[in-house]
């Protein structure tokens, strides 16, 4: 018998090994398409290489070239989620949709992260923030067991927390984050931290974020993270009630980030605003460069209903599903930094 690191992934005792987590993750795909039809979605499939990968200004995507027929080129790249491509469809008027889409994140490769994984993705014309989270409850309980362990954390499916980001800073980093607003050096004061050298906001928040406050979400129970600062909406639209933060939530279940979502964002014209300054923000830091998606803020002008939506790593829910401890151990044919 080889020994298990030293087998490539395709020898027939590596299988025998992930086979149990892999069957899981199969009957999973089975019981979120169940899940889905009975409610009314769509299951769609959007394009994977495309002229521009979105804005988001610290995700690295993978370049690839089109041949054409004719003799010419075209630079393109693999998307990071299929976000705005569904979005399109949304304008279209495809009513409520999801898709178990293939994505790629160059640079990225641990125990919780593959740069090649599947993410599965929804959205739904007219829901809001409250629709998305119930629907998210609704089919969590749906297709795992009431108790789930993962990495040595045991959640139990009962109950569903609810915690706004500014509720989390007061109680794990003892700050009130709206009233010190954008202000590194307020916010590493306050928080009694010491603000690194050339240290921006979004770079302490996130510290204090990862370091104090995610360690203890999802744990006992799964954890919703609602209402971000509006510096960190993404694609999400402002709170009516209060400008200062954006309707976006993140879902944490035994310890793991598994979703982010979103109601999303229907102006164009704050679209192209928020664009603009993640594209200069990515080239301040050496990101590469790639065309405006006029095509998706022309799609946004024509009119796109109001929507929520969410991107969920299913590759993390299967190893919720299963109890696996590594990303790899879902993966039929995982790579070594994913393993």
């Amino acid at each position: 018998m080889t020994h298990p690191a030293s087998r490539p992934v395709w020898h027939p005792e590596s299988l025998a090994d992930r086979l149990p987590f892999l069957q899981r993750r199969s009957s999973l795909t089975r019981s979120i398409r169940s899940f889905f039809g009975s409610r009314g979605y769509t299951e769609v499939e959007t394009p994977y290489a495309v002229a521009s990968p979105g804005e988001e200004v610290h995700l690295r995507a993978f370049a690839t070239v089109r041949h054409r027929p004719d003799g010419s080129t075209e630079k393109l790249w693999l998307h990071t989620s299929p976000e705005l491509a569904m979005k399109r469809l949304l304008v279209a008027g495809s009513g409520p949709i999801f898709q178990f889409a293939r994505v790629w994140r160059n640079g990225e490769g641990s125990a919780l992260h593959a740069a090649e994984f599947t993410m599965l993705e929804w959205y739904r014309p007219g829901a809001g923030l409250d629709a998305l989270i119930a629907e998210t409850t609704d089919l969590l309980r749906s297709t795992l067991p009431a108790v789930v362990r993962c990495r040595g954390i045991t959640t139990d499916l009962s109950r569903f927390e609810r915690l706004t980001v500014s509720e989390a800073f007061a109680t794990h980093v003892g700050v009130d984050l709206l009233a010190i607003g954008e202000d590194a050096a307020g916010l590493a004061a306050a928080a009694g931290a010491t603000l690194r050298p050339a240290e921006t906001w979004e770079d302490l928040f996130f510290r204090l974020l990862l370091e104090r406050i995610e360690p203890a979400l999802g744990r006992r129970h799964p954890t919703f993270l609602t209402h971000w600062p509006a510096a960190q909406a993404a694609l999400a639209r402002r709170d009516p009630a209060d400008r200062r933060v954006a309707e976006r939530f993140e879902l944490f279940i035994c310890g793991i980030e598994l979703a982010n979502a979103f109601v999303e964002l229907t102006d164009p014209v704050e679209q192209r605003a928020r664009f603009v300054a993640d594209r200069a923000r990515r080239h301040d830091l050496d990101g590469p460069e790639w065309a405006l998606d006029e095509d998706f803020l022309a799609a946004l002008a024509l009119g796109m209903p109001p929507s929520a939506g969410i991107a969920l790593g299913f590759d993390r829910l299967a190893m919720i599903a299963s109890g696996a401890d590594r990303i790899g151990q879902v993966l039929w044919l995982p790579r070594d930094d994913s393993d």
